[in-house]
């Protein structure tokens, strides 16, 4: 059974976006000790645990035309000792493996202390690790489940070949999602790299995503 926020993801995937109506609703997180704030146009879901009660939510300002985002209301869910990520934008795309198709990477365990693969397996399950055939690439893309349980995709080139190759990185880990299958990626505003490399692998935004720990 898919998580709740998962449908709401697959929906918009397919341009079926929540009500524009300023409000919000909330599910239940998808991972112990990971809540998120997932916003998309006029619209916010909060993946919160039971204990964050609507009143409150409502009391700290929560709406769903920017208000969900507000950096008072995360920090104060997240508590003084929390943690907060970046606010992404969120985007869509879908699995493009085939038998007909191949990709240039291969797993690589190897690249397991990659710093993009141990952010991954702090918020993600069922991480795995790919990276080119050739041992000195550091190169890597992260496949795990993600967000909502969806297949999460992230990546980073080594630093001696970026400058554009980033597209074809994310598609051939594209190619080793099953094809149609929906997959997920997150980027900052700020990193227009990464988000450009996305853009032009194909992927679209549907909204924007805050992750956060309880202290």
């Amino acid at each position: 059974m898919s998580h709740p926020l998962a449908d709401v993801i697959e929906n918009a995937a397919s341009g079926r976006f929540p009500a524009v109506d300023g409000g919000w609703h909330r599910v239940d997180p998808w991972k112990p000790g990971v809540e998120a704030v997932v916003a998309f146009t006029g619209h916010a879901v909060f993946a919160v645990r039971a204990d964050t009660t609507d009143e409150s939510l409502a009391d700290l300002g929560a709406d769903g035309f920017g208000g969900a985002h507000d950096p008072r209301l995360l920090a104060e869910l997240a508590g003084p000792d929390g943690w907060i990520d970046s606010l992404d934008v969120l985007l869509v795309h879908r699995g493009l493996g085939s038998a007909t198709t191949t990709s240039a990477l291969v797993p690589r365990p190897d690249l397991a202390a990659h710093s993009r693969v141990e952010f991954a397996a702090s918020n993600r399950d069922d991480v795995r690790v790919f990276g080119f055939e050739d041992p000195r690439r550091s190169a890597v893309a992260v496949l795990a489940r993600g967000v909502a349980g969806l297949t999460e995709i992230s990546f980073e080139l080594d630093p001696d070949h970026r400058g554009g190759a980033g597209t074809a990185l994310v598609q051939d880990g594209l190619r080793l999602i099953p094809e149609g299958e929906l997959v997920i990626a997150a980027a900052a505003p700020g990193n227009a790299a990464s988000l450009r490399a996305l853009l032009a692998a194909g992927f679209v935004p549907v909204g924007s995503l805050q992750l956060f720990r309880r202290g």
